[in-house]
């Protein structure tokens, strides 16, 4: 087997990552990570790789990395990719602010890649021998929702038992077919599992297991726990996992993954008011109505103390202003966003709400503001940022204001729920 090319590397330092936060969690061992990511995507029907697909501005094998990335005891990540793609896989990863990643160029087969990647593991920058990790973690890149509790169980197994994977109940029957094409038998359903991502091992049962496989088993096989049972008598433990553990296989999926990512990112929403009572009356009838629709929504005055540093948690932003210009306030909000990063993985949603109690505005105003939401929405969406704004007259009928505030919360729900770029800038009259 030849020796892998030389690894690119991304420091953990840069992120202020320490390389000791596993002794903040119950694993007390080394833990590192191999993405193959060198496949071609042929089911998908897509020119692009599926794994470079992109939804919400990123490609599709940034979310997996960054699931990977947010768990402390998880070290380092080799991403096996196909020589073609070196550069640009290093594009994504210093787009996305990616530490623990090292870039590795994959093999002509799925074993082959998985294989460099795990001897790049024992690299340094220099070429020079590092402390091998006790546990390897072996993941599909284009599974991206894989949650750190199951990642625990899958490392805690491999330790124990020198391999562990995850598993998940059949959903239809297998059966044999004869060379004819007629039925030759089926499967008990209820007998088997099928074997999913991801896989743990201990460093050096993956490492003999391709060490001693043969030229046929690099080849066609595409069974890691196979190998280690074959090659080195080591049983794995299997662990049914959860339903996110599914894998983007066709162009749907990719729409699938969007549509959760979407869910994720739009079950809350930060209210902010000012000083203006009529702003703090609407927001607490909005909460009352948005919380109906399953959307919590917390109410703050400003986004000072406490209250900036809560930001981070947060991806909808709905600033209400009475009589007010938009820009003074959307301006404050995008400054203490880009302070954090907080658009760089993630479209942050800000709704500016712009509530007139007057009995009306100049015309020369009402012709000012659509302009200049729109010039200022296209430079949010650079940033992606999403900027809608909404116009609101007030009612001193109390049945008619609420009417009119619960279409303005099924708008906001509209909008953030749906991140639509298009919409980016425009100002809707309810």
């Amino acid at each position: 087997m030849s020796k892998p090319l030389e690894p690119i590397f991304f420091s953990t330092c840069e992120a202020g990552l320490s390389k000791n936060n596993a002794g903040n969690s119950c694993v007390d061992f080394s833990v590192a990570v191999v993405l193959p990511a060198g496949g071609s995507g042929e089911r998908t029907g897509l020119q692009t790789p599926k794994q470079f697909c992109k939804f919400l501005n990123r490609p599709l094998l940034s979310y997996t990395v960054q699931a990977f990335e947010r768990v402390p005891w998880i070290e380092s990540i080799a991403v096996v990719v196909a020589k073609e793609n070196l550069g640009l896989m290093t594009d994504i990863i210093q787009k996305f602010h990616h530490r623990k990643v090292k870039v590795v160029h994959g093999g002509s087969t799925r074993h082959r890649s998985i294989f460099n990647g795990i001897q790049a593991l024992c690299e340094g920058k220099d070429g020079s021998a590092v402390n091998k990790p006790k546990v390897v973690i072996i993941h599909d890149a284009v599974r991206p929702f894989v949650e750190e509790d199951f990642l625990l169980k899958i490392a805690m197994a491999a330790k124990e038992q020198g391999a562990a994977g995850a598993i998940r109940p059949l959903v239809s029957t297998v059966i044999a077919t004869t060379p004819d094409g007629y039925l030759d038998h089926s499967l008990q359903r209820a007998k088997y599992r099928a074997s999913e991502m991801p896989q743990g091992f201990l460093y050096d049962v993956i490492y003999q297991a391709y060490q001693r496989c043969s030229q046929s088993d690099f080849e066609f096989g595409t069974e890691c726990l196979d190998l280690a049972l074959q090659y080195c008598g080591t049983n794995a433990k299997l662990i049914e996992g959860p339903p996110t553990l599914w894998k983007v296989t066709y162009k749907r999926d990719l729409a699938a993954a969007e549509s959760i990512i979407k869910g994720n990112l739009s079950q809350s929403a930060c209210v902010i008011t000012g000083e203006s009572m009529q702003a703090r009356d609407m927001a607490k009838t909005l909460q009352k109505i948005v919380g109906a629709l399953e959307m919590q929504v917390d109410v703050i005055p400003d986004l000072l103390g406490d209250n900036a540093r809560s930001m981070a948690k947060q991806w909808n932003f709905i600033q209400i202003s009475v009589n007010n210009s938009f820009l003074l306030e959307v301006e404050e909000i995008i400054r203490a966003l880009e302070e954090t990063n907080q658009s760089l993985l993630y479209p942050v949603v800000i709704i500016w709400v712009h509530l007139n109690v007057s009995e009306g505005l100049s015309n020369s105003k009402n012709m000012e503001e659509p302009e200049g939401m729109m010039e200022f929405g296209r430079g949010a969406k650079l940033r992606n940022i999403l900027l809608y704004g909404i116009q609101l007259h007030h009612s001193k009928e109390v049945d008619h204001w609420e009417q009119l505030v619960g279409r303005m919360a099924e708008v906001i729900c509209a909008l953030i729920q749906d991140r639509n770029p298009a919409l980016t800038g425009q100002l809707l009259k309810v």
